[in-house]
C-alpha cells in the first residue's frame, strides 16, 4: 500500500499569498483614511476646549488672550496625541480665531486641511486648504 503524503503543494500555497495580497492592498488604504479621519475629531476638540478657555479667559480678565500658554490647555498648544498645534491670531478685546494646524502623522491629511474657530463660534478651514467645511466638519 501506498501511503498518501498530507501537506499544501506549491500551487495552493502561492494562490493564499496571492489572495491575502490582494486583500492587504485594498484594505491599507482604507485603515489609514479611517486613522486619518478619526484624528480630525481631536483637532476639533481642541479648537473646542480653547474657545471654552478664551471665553473664561476674558470672564476673569476682560479681554481675550493672544498667548496660548495663558489658556492652560491640557498638553499645551498641541492636541492629546500632538496630530494638531494651536496657535491664535486677530485677538483683540472682543474678537479671536483658533487655528488648528495638522502636524506629524495627520500632515497626510489631504481631504481636509487645517481647522478655525473663531469667538462667534464659526467653524471653518484655514485659505488654501483641502475640504469643505460642511464636509470636515461633522
Amino acid at each position: 500500500m501506498q501511503q498518501r503524503q498530507k501537506g499544501f503543494t506549491l500551487i495552493e500555497l502561492m494562490i493564499t499569498v496571492a489572495v491575502i495580497g490582494i486583500l492587504s492592498a485594498v484594505a491599507y488604504p482604507s485603515y489609514q483614511e479611517y486613522l486619518i479621519r478619526s484624528r480630525r475629531v481631536e483637532g476639533q476638540s481642541l479648537l473646542s476646549e480653547a474657545a471654552v478657555r478664551q471665553e473664561r479667559y476674558r470672564a476673569q480678565n476682560g479681554g481675550y488672550t493672544d498667548d496660548v500658554a495663558k489658556l492652560k490647555l491640557p498638553h499645551g498648544d498641541k492636541s492629546e496625541h500632538g496630530y494638531y498645534t494651536l496657535t491664535l491670531s486677530g485677538v483683540t478685546s472682543t474678537d479671536y480665531t483658533l487655528l488648528a494646524t495638522r502636524t506629524g502623522a495627520q500632515a497626510k491629511d489631504t481631504r481636509c486641511g487645517d481647522y478655525t474657530l473663531n469667538a462667534a463660534g464659526q467653524k471653518g478651514l484655514k485659505v488654501n486648504t483641502p475640504g469643505t467645511r460642511d464636509q470636515c466638519w461633522r
